[in-house]
């Protein structure tokens, strides 16, 4: 997950600097630009390469509120709310949004609770910081499972959004929803055996029962959908979304030892490597037998992108990039970028940039 930490004053930075240090990965900094010039301020931040300055703070969360899954601002509730207001889409688009007071005492969930990840961010930094995490999802309240909140692990989009909170108001008064699994679905053994982990009973899918005021979740590809007008108001559906995998390698890399990078990848977000929909991958690579092969033994499509791509990936996402990979193929950012060309609309980064032995992999949701 990127992460776009936010912060206005030298106390705010100071903060800024601890929740980064906090996150496993992908968090950059937007800083005022007036305090890169005082060490005191700076010199407890290192690795000026994450770190973006700002003159004017609404330009800068204006650019990277579409960029980046989730934004940790360092400052006033009353001002995140006012530079985010006018950006908002949906609850299923969204990035996650936490607050901090400059303290680090308080960690608020403020946007994408459920959907975006916010109040398991919330409750990720507060852990790591020591500080009090401010929850108000009424169904995280009352310690409930809410069936968009955990969608998000699992690779799931809930559909349609306007059934969401029908569901969980029925959660809310104890009617528990019934699940059903599509035979379709890509990797169905691994839903099944992750509810029955989570103590939720399911059953295959199958018409819902005459009369029945039970609510029904249904865990289906995106082929298995009805139109949005023949879904009864009680039942929503938790729609796979595709997993696309941007890879890069060195040259003579052998298939088994790509497909074990993409295995480990998978890992370690806790999807199967069953759940990969394509890999994407430079056009400098699209003669490398490794590659080839580890893609036809997973029976899914290898995209070769060319360096305009790449690069338009690049820009559109504010990838970072490595000057060596840059010298030697021209694009500096070969494995999120491929990732992100695979997908014909928005990504959601699962795991950025991770580098194995001669081999990097990136994980991206298609939204």
């Amino acid at each position: 997950m990127r992460t776009a930490v936010f912060a206005l004053t030298q106390q705010g930075i100071l903060c800024a600097g601890r929740v980064r240090s906090c996150l496993d990965e992908g968090a950059e900094l937007f800083l005022p630009e007036r305090f890169l010039a005082v060490p005191e301020v700076m010199a407890p931040i290192g690795d000026a390469a994450a770190i973006h300055p700002f003159s004017r703070l609404r330009p800068a969360v204006q650019e990277a509120f579409p960029r980046f899954e989730s934004l940790v601002f360092v400052m006033a509730t009353g001002i995140v709310v006012r530079m985010i207001a006018p950006l908002l889409r949906s609850k299923l688009e969204d990035p996650a949004v936490v607050v901090l007071d400059e303290q680090g005492r308080h960690v608020i969930s403020l946007l994408s609770g459920h959907v975006g990840g916010a109040n398991s961010l919330a409750q990720q930094l507060a852990g790591a910081l020591g500080a009090d995490p401010v929850i108000t999802t009424a169904t995280d309240v009352e310690g409930l499972m809410a069936p968009d909140a955990w969608a998000a692990e699992l690779g799931l989009m809930p559909w349609p959004k306007s059934h969401i909170q029908a569901v969980n108001t029925a959660l809310l008064v104890k009617r528990l929803p019934v699940y059903q699994l599509s035979s379709r679905l890509i990797t169905r053994d691994f839903y099944a055996q992750w509810l029955t982990a989570h103590r939720l009973s399911w059953q295959s899918a199958m018409p819902a029962a005459a009369g029945s005021d039970q609510p029904l979740v249904i865990l289906a590809p995106p082929a298995d959908l009805p139109s949005a007008a023949d879904v009864p108001p009680g039942t929503l559906y938790l729609v796979e979304r595709p997993l696309f995998a941007g890879v890069g390698c060195k040259r003579g890399m052998s298939a088994a030892h790509i497909l074990a990078a993409l295995q480990e990848a998978c890992r370690r977000i806790g999807m199967p490597v069953a759940r990969i929909a394509a890999l994407g991958s430079t056009i400098v690579k699209a003669q490398e037998a490794g590659l080839l092969q580890a893609a036809e033994e997973l029976a899914r499509p290898l995209h070769f992108f060319s360096q305009a791509e790449l690069e338009s990936a690049i820009a559109a996402y504010g990838l970072q990039e490595s000057p060596f990979v840059k010298k030697t193929i021209g694009v500096g950012n070969v494995c999120e970028a491929a990732a992100v060309c695979c997908s014909t609309g928005r990504v959601r980064f699962a795991l950025l940039k991770t580098r194995f032995a001669g081999v990097t992999v990136a994980l991206a949701w298609g939204l």
